[in-house]
């Protein structure tokens, strides 16, 4: 939502909501934006997958930060159209992180490009952004095995499937067979580990983030 999902302005964002966490003597330094996220794997007519139609639907206090000073006519709402130019700079910025999106074919790492059919949309009663776009593969993707996990591999955004309906198969051949793999259980020590790393610490790549990572799998004929 997550940051957010994301640039100089995200991280920026970031650093922020971190600073106020612990000044308010929150324990855990890591992750700082809570993402609920919804998938769609698009297919093609010739069977092929085309990439993933993404929903990730940001905490409500990364969804202030991020709204905090938009120009907007109404003051209890935001438009798609005044929201815009924000969608721009997360699906821009986005790419500097793999788009939190990785994906094997057949056990080959499968690439993507740049989102399209983006946008953002603002729900005044729970006060949180949606981003909603499009992530397309490079090239279409044959494959009888395609594996797709979301996460932040630093852990500074947490995904979390959706509880209702979180992925679905988009036009896809007869036959395919979708699974999900959701992310281990925060323990008592994970959570101490990541408390003690400082609000401004790195965490080694790989080392956090892929062990909350959401999977979605997909079987073919």
């Amino acid at each position: 939502m997550f940051g957010a999902f994301m640039s100089q302005m995200f991280r920026t964002l970031l650093a922020l909501l971190a600073g106020l966490w612990i000044a308010g003597g929150t324990a855990s330094a890591h992750p700082h934006v809570w993402v609920t996220m919804k998938s769609n794997v698009v297919y093609g007519p010739d069977g092929a997958a085309l990439g993933v139609r993404h929903t990730w639907t940001f905490d409500d206090m990364y969804s202030a930060f991020a709204i905090q000073g938009l120009d907007h006519k109404d003051k209890n709402t935001f438009t798609r159209a005044e929201l815009q130019p924000l969608a721009k700079v997360n699906v821009e910025s986005l790419k500097e992180y793999d788009f939190f999106t990785f994906a094997k074919a057949d056990n080959k790492k499968a690439e993507f490009v740049d989102p399209t059919d983006y946008h953002l949309d603002f729900n005044a009663k729970d006060t949180v952004l949606t981003l909603h776009f499009l992530l397309p593969f490079k090239a279409p993707v044959h494959a009888k095995n395609l594996r797709l996990e979301v996460f932040d591999p630093e852990y500074f955004v947490d995904f979390q499937l959706d509880q209702h309906d979180p992925v679905e198969l988009e036009s896809a051949p007869a036959g395919c067979q979708l699974t999900l793999g959701k992310p281990q259980e925060m323990t008592k020590e994970l959570a101490q580990r990541l408390a003690d790393i400082p609000v401004d610490g790195k965490i080694p790549l790989d080392s956090y983030g892929a062990a909350f990572s959401n999977k979605i799998m997909v079987k073919c004929p």
